[in-house]
């Protein structure tokens, strides 16, 4: 637990970091992102430390390892991930979504091979992913404004409150063999690093501010996640909580 708490403490401290430094915005800062000079430095470094750590490790492993090998491996953290999902769609009150997601943690656990092959979405059961910020969003919880945490990338103000619950509700977080943990927690990383290799490199090659981009496309992104794709057609881009 130890690297929760670390992890913990370092998204409180990129919060108070990225609060103290909208004191340096102007009037003409945006609105859902009043902290932008703090977001952008930060960026920057997570760009960085991107091309010169993530980026060389997630082509390697795309080259030296087969999509159906690489399929597999997606599918059985997927399948640790619906645990927490799991958890959340009951939090939300979600019953037929709670439902299927434990009939689809259950399915391909076992009939799966403990969730490397996904034999849930071929029996037509849905994923639903839910993470404590989306219920935090679903019972009225303001969005609050746009942060870029060191590493950990794109966030807001709720969703950061939110980082340590989503990572003590992280299976991988309560394997007790040290390596074994860290040794999976890096190869989900550099897993969920590869499927994005593409888009990354289109982003780059197009002529667009992609902190910007990046921005706009997160608070899109999360505002239709907490209304489950259907967000009220209010003009806003930050999301204000579900509506009940």
């Amino acid at each position: 637990m130890n690297n929760v708490a670390n992890c913990a403490r370092w998204i409180g401290a990129g919060a108070v970091l990225a609060l103290a430094a909208g004191c340096a915005t102007g009037p003409s800062a945006n609105p859902a992102d009043p902290f932008e000079p703090f977001n952008r430095g930060v960026s920057r470094f997570n760009d960085a430390v991107d091309d010169a750590v993530l980026v060389p490790a997630a082509t390697a492993y795309q080259n030296a390892l087969p999509s159906m090998v690489r399929t597999g491996v997606n599918n059985f953290f997927s399948n640790i991930g619906d645990v927490w999902n799991l958890a959340n769609n009951v939090a939300q009150l979600k019953l037929q979504n709670s439902a299927e997601t434990f009939m689809r943690l259950n399915v391909n656990t076992i009939f799966g091979l403990g969730g490397v092959l996904d034999v849930a979405t071929e029996a037509g059961i849905p994923r639903h992913e839910e993470d404590f910020g989306q219920t935090l969003g679903y019972w009225g919880v303001g969005s609050g404004p746009y942060v870029v945490l060191p590493l950990l990338g794109s966030s807001t103000l709720r969703d950061t409150a939110a980082k340590p619950l989503d990572m003590w509700g992280d299976p991988l977080g309560h394997v007790e063999d040290i390596p074994w943990r860290n040794s999976l927690t890096v190869l989900r990383v550099v897993d969920t690093r590869s499927q994005y290799l593409r888009a990354s490199r289109l982003l780059g090659d197009a002529a667009l501010d992609k902190y910007s981009f990046t921005r706009d496309a997160y608070l899109q992104r999360r505002r239709s996640q907490v209304y489950d794709g259907n967000p009220p057609d209010d003009g806003g881009g930050m999301d204000k909580g579900a509506d009940k």
